[in-house]
């Protein structure tokens, strides 16, 4: 809300503009990208950024080269290491509270658990969520460092420790702004 308020100095009187609530206008804090190439024999790219609000973590996914309406597995992973050519390097579901794989809206889940992505008619997928159990400043959560997978299947959020959402199709690494 903008409040003007009169003050007088020694020249005279001047309305001046006071922003009140400037708490729910606050900036974002740290953010991080993953810049998302094919594993050997997948054509999948995009561009995924990891923002800090507040104790959550806003993430925007926009990835090309999928499958046309087909579901993906989508998850954050160990090590930020693509180098097999195949995803592999990257290891497990990043998980720094040792629990099940699960779906991402439930608490008892691996942090790396996120929303599997929805490609359309194109094969193009975009995907806007915020999750917790992440941030992006450094910290045992954090994401900096981190591999992220796209996989060929959906995930089914039950089959352990990976949701048998089948092979890695794009892989990255997310490193700080």
């Amino acid at each position: 809300m903008i409040k003007p308020v009169l003050v007088k100095s020694g020249t005279g009187v001047f309305a001046v503009l006071l922003l009140s609530g400037c708490v729910s206008m606050s900036s974002d804090g740290p953010s991080a990208v993953a810049m998302l190439q094919p594993t050997k024999g997948s054509q999948t790219t995009g561009t995924v950024t990891f923002t800090q609000v507040g104790n959550k973590v806003r993430v925007v996914a926009d990835v090309k080269g999928l499958k046309a309406g087909a579901e993906h597995g989508f998850h954050i992973h160990e090590k930020g290491d693509c180098s097999s050519g195949d995803g592999m390097s990257t290891g497990g579901h990043f998980n720094p509270g040792g629990k099940g794989h699960a779906h991402h809206s439930s608490s008892e889940r691996h942090a790396g658990d996120m929303p599997s992505l929805l490609a359309d008619a194109q094969g193009n997928a975009k995907l806007s969520v915020t999750l917790d159990l992440l941030m992006v400043a450094p910290g045992a959560t954090s994401v900096v460092g981190r591999g992220l997978i796209v996989h060929r299947d959906p995930d089914d959020y039950k089959t352990q420790p990976t949701g048998n959402a089948g092979p890695r199709i794009a892989c990255a690494v997310i490193a700080a702004k």
